[in-house]
């Protein structure tokens, strides 16, 4: 077998790999592109090879494509969702802004595919599809690109982000209920505060959780808006009357999901504000899950010159020199991930001011973070679950030692003595080394029997 091939564009020919499926228009952007490893994401790879059998479909039922065009062009899409090529998408995120090179690459590789399933060769000069005027019809990549870049986004949520955070929210729901009755040291500013129980705690948590899940579903709609049918600028030439509509129910068809045409075309190619605001979502339990971990490192940090009211999993050992020492990696993790979902959200909401006239062209790179961000939470969310959150439980003698400690438990005397004399007794304790009982009784402001009445952390939660 003779190591190159030649295929050809409109710039001329170009040597390809006789191994590689795809064409000149492929070969001349791997060469032009190959400063990065950052790869085009597998999800636009396949729900472009999705839109393509949509459009395939569609362009048969419109009696502009050949049976036998259209089924091969299906077939090699199956074959592409299924994962049997993926060493054929070779080019990186960073390309044109309109995603051109990763819609050609595809177009081409379609082609070929279709080339050998069809009993011929790669270096055949006649072929069974072209690809563009075939695999391509009744499209352009500013509408293509987008659309499966929505598409690719809904379904990362749904299948992998949205999960996750009900399986947290589930498990939080549950450390709620089980720390009802442990009554801890509230803390405010990082300064002890009135009591609370560690059930409470953990249901701030919970619902903190809940509404990020309601606020990505919430996003999501917008997503469904799909900008196939615009082709080049958002007016539809090239195609034929109803194509937009029909490509959309074949998309709905396929993919199992309800997506539908976007009312307004030129809005759908020239800005990407759902893009944005789902990303915003995903920000927002970035954030969610940052405080969270955060407080849980923080509880259970120690374990005996900390705070340590909670115990969580000791998963591997934490120092290279000190022995024995265990670390909150899970938590570390979690911030860690969140600060990157934090980077990737601003690099999107850049990328969509870019919206120049009828075309933004930051699309690559919008779809690039917009999914890293998704898949990290989803894995960070359940790695956290699953290796920590689960695991974890009360210290109960550290929470009771700083309980007894508090301070702050004269907050319930100030109905009946005041504020001013409340804070006597607690800067006299605090002064004197002694406890709140003892301050009281010490200065007359209450009887013993008065002070055992009033200052009950059970009644103060």
């Amino acid at each position: 077998m003779e190591r190159f091939r030649i295929e050809q564009d409109t710039l001329g020919e170009m040597k390809v790999d006789s191994d590689k499926l795809w064409g000149a228009q492929t070969q001349r952007a791997y060469e032009n592109f190959e400063f990065s490893a950052y790869l085009m994401p597998p999800e636009i790879i396949y729900t472009l090879a999705l839109v393509k059998k949509a459009a395939a479909a569609a362009n048969l039922e419109l009696n502009v494509l050949s049976q036998k065009k259209a089924e091969l062009i299906m077939q090699a899409c199956d074959e592409i969702m299924d994962g049997e090529h993926d060493d054929q998408f070779p080019l990186p995120v960073w390309q044109s802004g309109s995603g051109t090179q990763t819609n050609m690459n595809i177009n081409e590789v379609i082609a070929n595919i279709a080339q050998i399933n069809n009993g011929g060769k790669l270096t055949d000069k006649r072929r069974v599809l072209h690809p563009n005027d075939d695999v391509n019809k009744s499209q352009s990549t500013n509408d293509t690109f987008p659309t499966a870049m929505y598409i690719a986004c809904f379904k990362v949520l749904s299948e992998s982000t949205l999960p996750a955070l009900v399986t947290l929210h589930t498990t939080l729901l549950q450390k709620s209920d089980e720390f009802s009755d442990i009554i801890k040291t509230g803390r405010t500013h990082l300064m002890d505060a009135t009591p609370v129980t560690l059930g409470q705690e953990f249901s701030a948590y919970a619902s903190q959780i809940k509404h990020c899940i309601d606020y990505l579903k919430e996003s999501m709609e917008y997503l469904t808006e799909l900008a196939i049918g615009g082709t080049a600028t958002g007016t539809g030439l090239n195609t034929p009357p109803g194509y937009d509509l029909i490509a959309v129910e074949y998309i709905n068809k396929f993919s199992g999901y309800q997506f539908q045409v976007a009312e307004n075309k030129f809005e759908a190619l020239a800005i990407h504000d759902a893009l944005v605001n789902a990303s915003s979502a995903i920000k927002t339990a970035a954030m969610s899950l940052f405080k969270i971990a955060n407080d849980i490192r923080l509880e259970a940090s120690g374990p005996r010159c900390g705070i340590g009211e909670i115990i969580i999993p000791s998963n591997e050992p934490g120092s290279s020199i000190m022995p024995g020492k265990v670390n909150p990696t899970q938590c570390e993790a979690v911030t860690m991930v969140c600060a990157k979902i934090f980077g990737n959200d601003a690099t999107i909401a850049f990328a969509n001011s870019q919206g120049h006239f009828q075309l933004n062209v930051f699309k690559p790179v919008m779809a690039f973070c917009f999914i890293e961000s998704a898949r990290l939470l989803a894995e960070v969310v359940t790695s956290f679950n699953l290796h920590c959150v689960t695991g974890i439980e009360p210290h109960y003698d550290n929470i009771q030692k700083n309980l007894d400690n508090s301070l702050m438990l004269v907050t319930a005397l100030t109905p009946k003595i005041g504020y001013e004399k409340a804070a006597i007794i607690a800067k006299t304790a605090y002064n004197e080394n002694i406890t709140l009982r003892e301050a009281a009784i010490k200065l007359d402001f209450v009887t013993a029997e008065e002070f055992d009445e009033v200052v009950n952390p059970e009644n103060m939660v």
